[in-house]
């Protein structure tokens, strides 16, 4: 872990525009908190009334194309050189995914959710049973934290992952827009577009600092029968207390403090989990998780688009459009810090691990928490329904009080909120660190602790200007201009992939060729040098066999002709010497004759 090594830059222009502009805010909401109320209720009117047709299109549309990505050839894209591998492993990876701050959502509306769309149901459920009103309420929790959160964040963290990690462009939104930008992704409409999404980024990762500030608060009041009053005050101190913990956490790098601290919190959320499914209505439970993943599959597509053109579209500005905007104001956010965590992962992993993985367990838990509540609900548990309707950061610990080890598991889940609270001021500040420091991945300290300051300031003001409903109207607002960008941003992503995935295509035609060439080649060498061995080896022997014939003729014929020679001289000296010998006999007589 850790094997990679990121330059750490200065802060560029980028910093010193968006940080005045959000320190103005703060302090527009600390001198003048009613009029920061009454212009952000218009904003949020304006918003709904003309733009929340597009928020339910666009996201609807990021699903898509991010499943799109992953059954197509560009799948095998890799987020990173070919021969990197992924820097953390799968347990570690998805801990990450979820401390970098969705965990927040989970802990703080998992039982709120469901609750909620049973006793304030969805507009088409208003008049039916129960029964039907509790599916309903389920299906619709699943369906704000399932695919559509997951497919925006998968959207932009592929995207800065690709152009980070492959194409070796910094860590900014704007380097997503080469292709349709050019020359001009540094310049102004490269830092207007950096500017738009650290505005955004800082207003949903304030929103979740206010949710988290809320639940914590909710969660001691109601841990000490009162003695600790759930007010303003409370959250302002939670929310300091936890702004110099993230700093510690922050001093200690990526791979230390938000990878460990990530791995307790999934370890911590699993025990939960596993306390919550064992000793609340299990059978109930697990036939819910089944009814719930089936209707949500089954409808998934008309609650997508539905934005009730009839009705008023309260329901849906209240909850969906809310989570909508929420998320894609989260997204710049999730996406570089998702990207930075993923590196080495080819699109299809990337897509199974960010997207469906994340929205199963979304599935379960919701309806492991949230049917839960709905149960004892039914079964007439008024005060708790009450409690979700009033107090909504106080469902989660209500709900555990009524199960067996309730005061225990209500620590644990106050300890999971607080450390969620501090993994997501670390990877925020390191998020928009990277961002105004030209995208390096390594951004000083001082820029960091500096953003934590900025977004407490921003999540403290809106709770004291509107509570909860400030928190969500500054989500809404704040995303517009971003989902914009978003959309932009599909079409780029296309244009590079398109690109790289013909030179992939020409890369690997190339391989092909020449590996059949040499094949072929090396059949017809194989085959020819057999036959010219055969041709060699004929003339060869015929060579030899003349020159051998020849050798050995004379060889044997000088043997030959030696014993032959031997034979008739033995032969004559004997046949002469007879012949001598008779005639030496005969001459002495005849000459004493």
């Amino acid at each position: 872990m850790g094997k990679f090594q990121y330059e750490t830059k200065k802060p560029g222009i980028v910093f010193f525009i968006s940080a005045p502009i959000v320190l103005l805010f703060v302090l527009w909401g600390f001198m003048a908190p009613g009029h920061l109320e009454a212009t952000a209720n218009t904003a949020l009117g304006a918003t709904l009334d003309n733009f929340g047709w597009f928020y339910m299109l666009a996201t609807a549309l990021f699903i898509a194309f991010v499943l799109f990505l992953a059954v197509s050839p560009f799948g095998k894209l890799k987020l990173g050189k070919p021969d990197e591998k992924p820097e953390y492993q799968f347990y570690t990876w998805l801990g990450m995914l979820f401390s970098a701050g969705i965990g927040v959502g989970f802990v703080f509306w998992g039982v709120a959710e469901p609750a909620l769309y049973y006793l304030d149901p969805h507009p088409d459920y208003i008049n039916a049973d129960e029964g039907t009103q509790a599916n309903a309420g389920l299906r619709y929790g699943v369906f704000h934290w399932a695919l559509h959160p997951w497919a925006i964040f998968s959207l932009v963290a592929l995207t800065l992952g690709y152009v980070q990690f492959r194409k070796d462009q910094p860590a900014l939104i704007s380097s997503a827009f080469k292709p349709i930008l050019g020359r001009n992704t540094h310049g102004v409409f490269g830092k207007g577009i950096d500017t738009l999404a650290v505005l955004a980024t800082s207003t949903g990762v304030a929103t979740t600092f206010g949710l988290s500030a809320l639940q914590i608060s909710g969660g001691l009041s109601h841990l000490s029968d009162g003695a600790i009053p759930n007010t303003g005050l409370t959250q302002a101190v939670i929310i300091t207390i936890v702004t110099f913990l993230f700093i510690i956490s922050a001093a200690t790098g990526v791979n230390k403090g938000i990878r460990i601290l990530s791995v307790i919190n999934l370890t911590i959320a699993a025990i939960l989990l596993i306390f919550v499914i064992t000793f609340g209505p299990t059978l109930f439970i697990a036939e819910s998780v089944v009814t719930t993943i089936g209707g949500y599959l089954t409808n998934v597509v008309q609650m997508s688009l539905d934005l009730d053109p009839f009705g008023d579209g309260e329901w849906l500005g209240t909850y969906t459009i809310f989570f909508w905007a929420w998320h894609i104001s989260w997204a710049p956010f999730m996406g570089i810090f998702i990207a930075r965590i993923s590196r080495g992962r080819t699109i299809r992993e990337f897509v199974a691990g960010v997207l469906i993985v994340p929205s199963l367990l979304a599935a379960i838990w919701f309806t492991a928490f949230g049917g839960t509540a709905v149960d004892m609900i039914m079964a007439g548990n008024d005060q708790l329904g009450d409690l979700v309707l009033e107090n909504v950061e106080v469902a989660l610990f209500a709900t555990l009080a009524e199960l067996p080890l309730g005061m225990i598991m209500s620590i644990l889940a106050l300890a999971l909120i607080i450390i969620f609270f501090i993994t997501s001021a670390d990877s925020a500040s390191y998020v928009l660190g990277a961002m105004t420091s030209n995208g390096s991945l390594n951004p000083k300290l001082w820029v960091k602790v500096a953003w934590g300051f900025l977004i407490a300031g921003t999540a403290s003001v809106l709770l004291i200007s509107d509570g909860l409903e400030g928190l969500q109207t500054a989500a809404i607002v704040a995303a517009l201009p971003f989902t914009i960008i978003m959309c932009v941003m599909v079409v780029s992503l296309l244009i590079m992939m398109g690109k790289d995935l013909k030179i992939e295509r020409r890369r690997r035609t190339k391989r092909q060729t020449k590996q059949v060439k040499e094949e072929v080649s090396g059949d017809v060498y194989g085959q020819m040098k057999d036959r010219v061995y055969k041709d060699i080896k004929s003339e060869v022997y015929e060579d030899i066999k003349e020159e051998v014939y020849e050798d050995i003729k004379e060889e044997v014929y000088e043997d030959i002709k030696e014993d032959v020679y031997d034979d008739i001289k033995d032969r004559v000296y004997e046949d002469l010497k007879e012949d001598l010998g008779e005639d030496f006999k005969d001459g002495p007589d005849d000459q004493k004759k």
